[in-house]
């Protein structure tokens, strides 16, 4: 016990990584200009931007459909499971960044709230699926709704390749 507080205590160590030789060498400590540069090359992603495109994306899509198969229930159904991405997702970042959010330094708290958050996410999205066919009827289309389900969930990677490519683009 003594050891385990003795070790909390001292002066944060850098893992040691193995170079070509097998011999472990750990690497110096950033400098505060080169900590600076470093946050400057490698911006965090937005959550804002994200959301922003899996709403275009699902508004895209849904409109795409409309156009091609001229069909309502085919495109409300798109629509609809582009929602069932879209607004649990929005709930998640308003509950981890928004008002919700209390000013806590805990990791613990942090760790916990991000917890709940995500199960509300997974929870709403689950509800909104299970409700689909009282809301839409006989209008359901649920191979259209998974498409839009699908097309939205994966659109988190176009929106992580266009926060990149624009920064590159910035510097």
């Amino acid at each position: 016990m003594a050891e385990c507080a003795a070790q909390a205590s001292s002066e944060v160590e850098f893992a040691s990584f193995p170079d070509e030789d097998g011999v472990e060498t750990t690497p110096p400590p950033l400098t505060a200009q080169q900590a600076q540069q470093w946050r400057k090359n490698h911006r965090s992603l937005s959550l804002t931007g994200t959301l922003l495109m899996q709403m275009t994306v699902s508004a895209f899509v849904s409109l795409l459909v409309w156009a091609l198969t001229q069909s309502r229930s085919v495109a409300g159904s798109v629509a609809y499971g582009s929602a069932a991405v879209v607004l649990p997702a929005a709930l998640f970042a308003f509950g981890t960044t928004g008002l919700w959010r209390p000013q806590t330094p805990l990791a613990g708290v942090s760790l916990l709230r991000l917890f709940v958050w995500e199960g509300a996410k997974i929870a709403l999205t689950v509800a909104m699926l299970c409700m689909a066919p009282r809301l839409l009827g006989s209008q359901l289309d649920w191979l259209a709704l998974l498409a839009g389900f699908v097309l939205v969930i994966k659109s988190y990677w176009l929106s992580l390749w266009w926060q990149s490519a624009r920064r590159k683009a910035m510097s």
